[in-house]
């Protein structure tokens, strides 16, 4: 009898061991508890009012470990000056840079959106990008939106006061005009990080040929190679030199011109303010390898929407 009860025993002990065991673990499970007298769905709105509350201008910085900012905090800051408006590739193409962007150590991306306001939709994307940021907004009147005008002046303008009235002599930096219908690659980054005036470099996809260059010899520009106005003073694209944050500082009147300045003269006439040809520093080894793109994404085709059905739901593209 005592070797049948002892067998039976031996039996059940390990399922009440793992009843024991399963027990304990459902109890130190944390079990969340919605705050009393607010419901999860009103603590998410009004988590949503605060983060679209208006302010001059939103910032954010993603999180880097005490070790990194140590190893990184020596080299200057990469400020990339990116204009956008809305269009329905405009999320395409922001995704785009910041895929790039933030693999770039020290950088700072200051986006002015042409809007009289700052968007759900870029607010949203910065706020998600892992990029340092700066988000702006200036409306461009609509007389200066006809074919043939400059476009960006606005925007450019904003984010170049926005550094001179928040960064200082001591601050070291690089300032970039990174339009985003470009592609970058990251070398190019590495490249203009030096920079101690003017950086200059070839642009693939522009002037109507594969690239247009500076010309070099002895460390100097000497000329251009384009297919577009080559009697222009500084024959390069927005995305084709870098200007160090002082020379920046150095030059507060320094700016895109609105009036007296025709479409793709711009460039020159900027860069005319605070340099001249023979100071021009060539990267890209002398400039003879093209690291930035004039890439433009398709425009789509969406002449099937106003004729069908739209959707139940709503979904950001």
């Amino acid at each position: 009898m005592k070797s049948v009860l002892l067998s039976r025993f031996l039996i059940l002990l390990p399922w009440v061991l793992i009843v024991i065991i399963m027990i304990d673990i459902d109890i130190k499970r944390t079990i969340w508890i919605p705050v009393a007298g607010r419901s999860s769905r009103a603590l998410q709105q009004q988590q949503q009012q605060q983060q679209l509350q208006p302010r001059v201008a939103r910032t954010g910085a993603p999180r880097v470990t005490q070790s990194q900012n140590q190893n990184q905090s020596a080299l200057p800051v990469i400020y990339a000056i990116t204009p956008t408006y809305t269009r329905p590739v405009q999320k395409a193409e922001l995704t785009r840079l910041a895929q790039a962007f933030r693999q770039v150590a020290r950088f700072h991306w200051i986006v002015v959106e042409d809007s009289t306001t700052r968007t759900d939709l870029v607010s949203r994307f910065l706020a998600r990008s892992g990029v340092s940021f700066t988000h702006l907004h200036v409306y461009t009147p609509r007389r200066y939106k006809r074919a043939g005008m400059p476009r960006a002046t606005e925007q450019r303008n904003l984010a170049l006061t926005w550094l001179r009235q928040h960064r200082t002599k001591k601050d070291p930096g690089v300032v970039f005009f990174a339009d985003d219908d470009n592609t970058y690659s990251l070398e190019l980054f590495e490249e203009m990080r030096s920079t101690r005036g003017v950086s200059i470099w070839p642009v693939g996809f522009v002037g109507g040929r594969a690239y247009e260059r500076p010309v070099v010899s002895g460390g100097k520009v000497v000329g251009w190679y384009t297919g577009w106005r080559p009697d222009r003073s500084f024959a390069t694209d927005m995305a084709g030199f870098a200007v160090n944050l002082q020379v920046i500082l150095a030059n507060p009147r320094a700016l895109f011109k609105r009036r007296g300045s025709q479409p793709g003269m711009q460039e020159s006439d900027f860069l005319k303010q605070i340099t001249k040809v023979t100071d021009l520093e060539p990267k890209a080894s002398n400039c003879t390898r093209v690291l930035v793109w004039h890439t433009r994404t398709e425009k789509p085709h969406l002449t099937n929407e106003p004729s069908h059905r739209k959707d139940t739901i709503v979904i950001e593209v």
